[in-house]
């Protein structure tokens, strides 16, 4: 047992919901998944939520900062309605350090692509079985990179990640025609550098509205304090362009409460016509009390 404190401002997993996927606001109040619900590991705090729907379930994976080990392992929750979450346990740890699990369906299979800096390469995953088991089948890119987001586009697999993990001021862009590769570096990559406020990713890239959508973290203020919305405007093997959408920044700090010192991870899902869901992350302030915790 660790005797270190834990963190007084920690980080936390929320529901949000709107009309489309830069116009979201809580379902409630309160947070749907703390540390205080993790009941295997020690937890500091939980963030970094993805959601999948599944068998007749939602499924929520998010990074568990176990307090003991310090590192980063991955959660697993689900819910029959997207709305009432159970803790179900840790599904993966390794002995490094495991955040963002990226998770999606291809061909019939179930992938992850986490965060595995400290593996020295970005690595996949597929659920053997799902959702309790997760076995490593390829090392995609040997370099630290950190918030891998991989999406299909156009017949061909794109990878957005941030190259500067300790700056979060870089992102940089990869491609291949098969998930497990080969991946190559797109020619106008690294896309950004020096731009803090824009470049480290924020959760799964999404089409809405006859556009693939990319967020990402605002950590100009501070690590994680909004997240901003980006439409892409050209995509393809040669050339890649965007712009910040109108909303953006689409999350805030709230102020007050589990949110309200920062957020920085959104994951939204289109359920209906005019109605999403987003599984979001936030940061009270050291100040607030453990109302929700």
């Amino acid at each position: 047992m660790s005797d270190r404190p834990l963190p007084e401002d920690p980080w936390s997993i929320g529901l949000f919901t709107g009309a489309d996927p830069l116009h979201l606001a809580p379902v409630r109040a309160a947070p749907v998944m703390t540390r205080a619900m993790v009941t295997d590991v020690p937890a500091a705090f939980v963030a970094d939520p993805f959601l999948l729907p599944h068998g007749g379930q939602w499924h929520l994976f998010f990074e568990v900062m176990n307090h003991d080990c310090g590192r980063g392992e991955i959660g697993w929750a689900s819910s029959p309605d997207a709305i009432a979450w159970s803790y179900r346990g840790i599904v993966l740890r390794e002995p490094f350090h495991l955040s963002y699990p990226c998770v999606f369906a291809d061909e019939g299979a179930l992938y992850m692509i986490p965060e595995t800096l400290d593996a020295g390469a970005v690595r996949l995953y597929r659920a053997d079985p799902f959702p309790t088991h997760w076995r490593p089948i390829a090392d995609l890119l040997p370099a630290r990179l950190a918030d891998p987001t991989p999406f299909r586009h156009a017949g061909r697999w794109w990878l957005f990640a941030c190259p500067s993990p300790a700056t979060h001021d870089s992102l940089s862009l990869f491609h291949a025609e098969a998930l497990a590769g080969p991946w190559r570096e797109h020619p106008a990559s690294p896309l950004l550098m020096g731009d803090k406020a824009r470049a480290r990713p924020a959760g799964r890239v999404v089409a809405w509205n006859g556009h693939l959508h990319r967020f990402a973290q605002d950590c100009g203020p501070r690590y994680g304090s909004a997240v901003r919305a980006f439409r892409i405007t050209a995509l393809s093997a040669q050339v890649y362009g965007e712009s910040e959408c109108a909303e953006s920044p689409i999350l805030r700090p709230a102020g007050s409460g589990w949110n309200g010192k920062g957020m920085h991870h959104v994951d939204a899902w289109k359920i209906a016509h005019g109605k999403w869901i987003a599984a979001v992350d936030g940061i009270r302030s050291a100040s607030e009390t453990d109302e929700f915790l």
